[in-house]
């Protein structure tokens, strides 16, 4: 079988599906490769670097998708290539389920299987394949790193002859693996953190790496059966603004990752709430393609609002693409692994497998 996978839209995405480090593992299963022209060259890995590993390199996307059997992606193929793929190929991605359902299982009626890995079920066998968590770890750190880096002040406290400076005030908004990462970071850079969520469970989690958790009075446990998120109750809502309005006073950066799959972002930081901030603080947040959890972030700009700056880019992950590629090929591979019967050389769409059943767009 062939496995091939082509060039992104590098004005959205920097990440590739398949790196120099993974080639030889899809070698021992029995796949050939094949790449399109310039494949990573964007990260620093020429062309040379994948032929010398016995991928074979083709000009074009069309010649790609022509000689594939199993088409590996991050992002959704753009309406031509969709198209052109044929009965048979099977297209592995995050193909942004949810949006695109409609269109994937009228081309899925031509044979074609296509699996998306937001769907993944959370269950242990799939954790090895669970690209959520794997680019949500990088998301929250550098989430961190980049509030950090607009902060105009030191991070961690200092003791000087001169005086003392206090340590910054960081607040994580959602406590799922972005917002768990986002938390040692910022410990680990002298911070003081603190955390709010709306799963019951999470307390422990954040406690457990430092961070002092934001209770809720008389909240419930808002979490579904996969281990994600659901939406809270208006009451909720209302409880938890008052809490953050009042502790944002004294914070200096927020972090916000919370997130429901398929839905908006649920909007926690409002204006009236920023207007209470100190001027040169910060709020970074992740959940900006979704809407935003702040009612002032727009998409790929720097707001600055009273002296405080919204930041919310796009994808955040385009600044870390060789550390993301390198995660999200493995969760492929792995992926790809389970769904290959090597015996008959084939791809096997076991249905009693939870994994495969989850993911199938059918």
């Amino acid at each position: 079988m062939i496995v091939g996978s082509l060039t992104e839209d590098r004005n959205f995405e920097q990440r590739i599906a398949i790196t120099p480090e993974i080639i030889k593992k899809y070698k021992n299963l029995g796949f050939d490769i094949v790449l399109s022209k310039g494949y990573g060259n964007h990260l620093g890995i020429n062309d040379k670097e994948f032929s010398d590993q016995g991928v074979n390199i083709l000009n074009s996307s069309e010649e790609v998708i022509s000689k594939s059997d199993l088409i590996l992606q991050h992002n959704i193929l753009n309406q031509q290539n969709l198209k052109a793929m044929k009965e048979g190929q099977t297209l592995i991605g995050v193909l942004d389920s949810y949006k695109n359902e409609e269109q994937l299982k009228n081309l899925a009626k031509n044979n074609i299987n296509f699996f998306s890995l937001e769907l993944l079920p959370r269950i242990t066998r799939a954790q090895s394949m669970d690209i959520l968590s794997s680019q949500a770890n990088l998301a929250g750190y550098k989430a961190v790193v980049d509030s950090f880096a607009f902060f105009k002040k030191a991070v961690p406290m200092m003791m000087t002859a001169a005086g003392t400076i206090s340590a910054a005030r960081v607040l994580v908004v959602g406590a799922g693996v972005a917002g768990l990462q986002a938390i040692a970071t910022a410990k680990r850079m002298g911070a003081v953190v603190f955390a709010t969520d709306v799963r019951a469970a999470s307390k422990e989690q954040v406690e457990s790496l430092g961070g002092k958790f934001l209770t809720v009075e008389g909240s419930e446990n808002l979490e579904t059966s996969g281990g994600y998120a659901k939406e809270a109750s208006e009451d909720f809502k209302k409880k938890q603004e008052d809490l953050l309005k009042k502790s944002l006073e004294k914070i200096d950066i927020v972090i916000c990752t919370a997130l429901i799959p398929g839905k908006k972002a649920p909007l926690i930081i409002k204006k009236n709430m920023i207007e209470n901030m100190q001027s040169g603080s910060i709020i970074y947040d992740l959940a900006a393609t979704q809407g935003g959890n702040s009612e002032l972030t727009k998409v790929d700009e720097i707001v600055d609002y009273n002296g405080v700056k919204i930041l919310g880019e796009r994808n955040i992950l385009n600044k870390l693409p060789i550390s993301s590629s390198n995660l999200y090929s493995k969760n492929l591979f792995n992926f790809v692994n389970n769904l290959y019967d090597k015996e008959n050389n084939n791809i096997k769409i076991n249905l009693e497998d939870e994994i495969i059943k989850n993911t199938l767009i059918k």
